[in-house]
């Protein structure tokens, strides 16, 4: 399929985003055990790395496992200033395709925003859904065709940290200290920043650029768990059943409907925790339950676990038999705990948004960011906007002043940092 051209009268940030959302990028949970996950993550890292060095960066590397790493020479001046990194990652979401994203601009006027269609489906959201929408009447919008996402998670917050380095690189005398930017694989299915050598990155602090609407300013985040419950059965044909069959898939459905409807993330919103069911294999014989775990408070989400735990041995008493089994794997911790003792991170980002003509909204994460990893391994990491709304599902769109607006915040970010 033949990419789609930007917009002849496109901005540099908005022709970078543009082009990245057209490389495919999906990482996949069921190859988990490398990295990347998927090798198109390395296409689009190779295509950063031969950009970054065409603007001017240096000791530009691609990774055998994808992460791209560049440096930026300070300004006149403030080349002894600590260094600060800027991250961004790679892939998107398998939840929804990311391959053949065909990316248009609409002029919003109000009313239902029209993505495309899908398999005969009119693919929309309107302002009942999503209130913001009417702030955003006479803004041009760049939205898929409804068949994919669009891959703003994160390919926005790349296009503004490459913009950002195009830039400093034409306008050297701008104030900014030195700079170290990576772009991380696999971000999507956890792994993130997981391989990233901090020491080697050589940076104090940095902040990911991975947020949503313009303004945002997160530096809490969900402590998260993965929980992956297995169900055993015994197969008989269904004429011979009586007494004899047990049923996994009927097992994880009883398991299911002993953890609190009230719990799951469709009824939560702000620091309300949940306990998603990400998915679901089922036979008589075998049935596989894979969920996430999440909540913002250290003893909530113990409590959480808990749960998971208690109604796994709970079935297995009414069965008699261990017929249920419960792994459960750590993913990540709310990185206020680590952020909140570098307050600086978070006034001079709230300045350099006021700077460009934002207002600062701190908002917790409901979800995480490459920054909870690296803020527990010792490099603070507060998260910014890219702009992007309805992340992870057809719908997702962005504003083209976004885009450009979150080039004009970086720029006033890192001018605070030299």
């Amino acid at each position: 399929m033949a990419a789609v051209p930007a917009p002849h009268d496109a901005s540099d940030v908005l022709e970078r985003f543009w082009r990245y959302v057209q490389v495919p990028t999906t990482s996949a949970d069921e190859h988990a055990d490398r990295v990347p996950s998927t090798p198109e993550q390395k296409d689009l890292a190779n295509l950063l790395a031969d950009e970054l060095r065409g603007i001017g960066a240096e000791d530009v590397q691609v990774t055998e496992h994808a992460y791209v790493l560049a440096r930026i020479p300070a300004s006149p001046g403030a080349e002894d200033r600590p260094r600060l990194g800027l991250i961004a990652h790679l892939d998107t979401t398998e939840v929804v395709s990311g391959t053949g994203v065909r990316p248009r601009i609409v002029s919003y006027t109000g009313g239902p925003l029209v993505a495309g269609a899908r398999d005969g489906e009119t693919i929309q959201i309107g302002p009942d859904k999503l209130p913001d929408l009417d702030a955003l009447v006479g803004e041009d919008l760049v939205v898929t065709d409804g068949t994919t996402l669009l891959g703003a998670d994160d390919k926005a917050g790349i296009a503004e940290i490459m913009a950002l380095a195009s830039r400093l690189a034409k306008e050297p005398s701008l104030p900014h200290p030195p700079l170290v930017i990576c772009f991380c694989p696999d971000e999507e299915i956890g792994h993130g920043a997981a391989l990233l050598d901090i020491e080697a990155f050589g940076c104090e602090a940095a902040y990911t650029v991975d947020g949503g609407p313009v303004g945002e300013l997160e530096w809490e985040c969900f402590n998260a768990a993965e929980a992956v419950v297995r169900f055993r059965g015994r197969s008989i044909h269904p004429g011979d059943a009586k007494g004899r069959m047990v049923n996994a898939a009927n097992l994880a459905c009883a398991y299911h409907a002993l953890l609190p409807a009230e719990q799951r993330p469709e009824h939560t919103e702000g620091y309300e925790g949940f306990i998603h069911l990400e998915g679901i294999s089922a036979t008589c014989e075998h049935a596989t339950a894979r969920y996430i775990v999440r909540d913002h408070d250290a003893e909530r989400f113990a409590r959480k676990l808990d749960l998971v735990e208690r109604a796994a041995a709970y079935v297995n008493a009414v069965q008699g038999d261990d017929v249920v089994t419960v792994e459960i794997k750590q993913q990540y911790r709310n990185m206020a705990e680590v952020v909140r003792e570098h307050p600086e991170l978070i006034e001079r980002a709230k300045e350099a948004f006021r700077a460009a003509g934002v207002e600062p909204r701190e908002l917790p994460i409901r979800g995480g960011t490459d920054g909870a990893q690296l803020s527990f391994r010792g490099l603070p990491c507060p998260n910014l906007s890219t702009g992007g709304y309805c992340c992870h599902g057809p719908n997702e769109f962005i504003p083209v002043s976004s885009l450009e607006r979150m080039v004009d915040v970086l720029t006033e970010l890192v001018a605070r940092f030299a």
